[in-house]
């Protein structure tokens, strides 16, 4: 099913590394410096995977859905700036690699280009993957910017097949949330889900090509 493939497209945050805790510890550094109550780290990880802007307005509201919500602009913006200033110094703080990257990025680095896409601002990625080693899996990186819609927007993984002049049909997009896989359907691309990472819902009811529980199975998925 998945045979014939070119490029695997990786999510970082849930798939690759265990964020959630240094995000934690910025939300709430940010919710005391607003004098506001700290939440949990489980409250944190339903927070993630729409970018830092959508992290801060959920951490302000402290709920998931807050389309519908207004919220005022001039304490979001000196919110944002407060997290972005202290995660930016503690990124890797409580950070930790999922199991099996380092071991499953090698392998495929064999036979497949590698990209990186992440709703995480782009000026942390780099210095993410360079601390745990892993950058040079990677040939191709794309974080966040004002330039490019957001996952599950299809726009920053139709641009990684673009760079590499790859046909979306030859590309997989690896992800743990509804926005990684919404933005690959949206691509035409075929998608493996991971089942550990931070989703607010059964991954599987968004019907990805594959599910797998650990990074070391898509070597093996990848080859029939």
């Amino acid at each position: 099913m998945l045979k014939n493939k070119e490029l695997i497209i990786f999510d970082m945050d849930g798939t690759l590394i265990d964020s959630a805790p240094s995000l934690a510890y910025a939300i709430n550094h940010m919710l005391k410096e607003l004098n506001r109550e700290t939440i949990t780290l489980d409250r944190v990880r339903e927070f993630i995977g729409k970018g830092s802007e959508i992290l801060v307005k959920r951490a302000l509201l402290n709920q998931v859905d807050i389309d519908n919500i207004e919220i005022n602009e001039q304490e979001f913006k000196n919110a944002h700036k407060i997290l972005l200033d202290f995660y930016g110094k503690n990124l890797n703080a409580k950070t930790t690699l999922f199991s099996n990257t380092k071991e499953t990025l090698e392998e495929l680095q064999k036979n497949y280009k590698i990209a990186l896409v992440t709703n995480k601002p782009h000026q942390f990625v780099s210095e993410i993957l360079e601390h745990f080693k892993i950058d040079s899996y990677f040939d191709y990186i794309l974080g966040a910017t004002d330039k490019i819609a957001k996952k599950p927007a299809p726009d920053m993984l139709l641009e990684s097949c673009k760079n590499f002049d790859i046909e979306p049909k030859y590309a997989v997009m690896v992800g743990d949330s509804n926005n990684d896989i919404l933005a690959a359907k949206s691509a035409n691309i075929d998608t493996i889900a991971v089942t550990y990472g931070y989703s607010n819902e059964d991954i599987s009811t968004l019907n990805p090509t594959i599910m797998v529980d650990n990074l070391a199975q898509i070597p093996k998925v990848l080859n029939g």
